[in-house]
């Protein structure tokens, strides 16, 4: 079809299609950077924890009066609570992903006090039975032996403290080590003396996973025994059995306090606090949904609107065209390819402020850039929604007869 018949009848409406030409490039620009969020988002949601979430339960146990002994007392409450039905592991840490708290410390491969940081990792401190409690899964190496396990107090005022061991994530090991085995590898965290790498996790995520460095982010254990005044028990079990299971082991907890008043906080399952950690990215994704889903809507209305009033305006012409000889497909192709070109417009100026948005949230929420697949995404998608939204308003118009077109004009 000849386009110059259709470029002189839109110089003639110049306002008009100025303004659905902007709009299509606003609804373009923005739905595009959303659609990348929300695939962020998503992706961040779904992405796996390399535990079994379904089936770990969490308490916390804080003592209102001080204990004599709290070592003492948390080797007595693991007792108990490895003999309860149903547990198959216990262990007790001094933080999990999406707690409420975070550990870090600095690594280094040389020693010495001045010697820079390789990098800060998440550090977990953990009593025995942790890899089993959390299951996780070991991609090289072995567990902690129980001669390597410490209690946390070994750091309390001792300024060279000797810590065997450490075992690390797979891409904490990649950082340090890249291209080569991490085990045996000495870390300096504590004191003069190196830590050993005894072991490689396939995965444990840091207790904030949607920090910056998300999935990459370095993560370490160290075999250093917390009390239940400074750590989570953590127990593993059957899905059908976690709740029975949360309400006997805060109840085994509370009455075995051995004259110490203990309150037992936050009874929880892991997968709820994943649930209560992500709340915000899935209202984020639905915000976000819920604009893209308005934008669009309005755009096809104000397609929808212009197109009928083009009808009615040029209702003369259509009669004279059909007199002439034009079928009604002709008539529909005429008004589609009008909506097409308008769109075409729209959508080059939608793309390049995509990307200008995608530079504005990269340089103040530094996030990365805009994949370029999703501009040809976005485009096909306002396209079909242009030629859908004019496809009404087209078809009346080629639905007129002659002589009525050029009675009622």
């Amino acid at each position: 079809m000849d386009i110059l018949p259709i470029l002189s009848t839109l110089k003639r409406h110049k306002t008009a299609a100025a303004l659905i030409v902007l709009q299509i490039a606003l609804t373009c620009a923005i739905v595009c950077n959303a659609l990348f969020l929300i695939s962020q988002r998503v992706e961040r949601i779904q992405t796996p924890t390399g535990m079994p979430d379904d089936e770990i339960v969490t308490l916390f146990v804080t003592g209102v009066t001080r204990a004599g002994n709290a070592e003492a007392q948390t080797q007595s409450d693991l007792a108990l609570l490895r003999g309860l039905p149903g547990v198959s592991a216990v262990a007790l840490t001094n933080q999990l992903p999406f707690g409420p708290s975070s550990h870090n410390s600095g690594v280094r491969l040389q020693p010495g006090d001045n010697t820079r940081a390789r990098l800060v990792a998440s550090h977990y401190s953990a009593g025995e039975g942790w890899l089993q409690a959390l299951g996780l899964r070991l991609a090289e190496g072995r567990d902690f032996l129980p001669e390597e396990y410490l209690p946390g107090t070994v750091l309390d005022d001792n300024p060279d403290p000797r810590v065997p061991a450490v075992i690390i994530t797979r891409a904490m090991a990649e950082q340090l080590f890249p291209g080569q085995s991490a085990l045996g590898q000495a870390l300096y965290i504590y004191g003069t003396e190196p830590q050993r790498v005894v072991g490689v996790l396939e995965q444990l995520p840091p207790p904030y996973p949607t920090g910056v460095a998300g999935p990459a982010a370095p993560v370490m254990v160290t075999p250093l025994r917390p009390t239940y005044r400074s750590g989570t028990f953590v127990l593993r079990t059957t899905p059908p059995q976690r709740d029975a299971l949360l309400k006997a082991a805060s109840a085994a907890l509370e009455k075995n306090s051995d004259g110490v008043k203990r309150i037992v906080r936050m009874p929880r399952s892991f997968a709820d606090m994943r649930e209560a950690y992500y709340r915000q990215d899935r209202a984020m994704v639905w915000l976000l949904g819920g604009v893209c889903v308005a934008l669009l809507i309005v755009t096809a209305f104000g397609i929808v609107g212009l197109a009928s009033f083009w009808v009615q305006q040029r209702t003369r012409m259509i009669g004279t065209r059909r007199a002439l000889g034009a079928t009604r497909g002709q008539i529909l192709r005429y008004f589609q390819t009008e909506n097409l070109l308008l769109s075409s417009a729209g959508i080059a100026l939608g793309m390049l402020g995509a990307y200008g948005i995608s530079l504005l949230l990269m340089r103040h929420y530094e996030l990365p850039r805009l994949p370029w697949h999703y501009l040809p995404l976005g485009a096909l998608a306002l396209w079909a929604l242009g030629q859908i939204a004019v496809l009404a308003p087209a078809r009346r118009a080629a639905a007129l007869p002659p002589v009525a077109a050029l009675r009622g004009a």
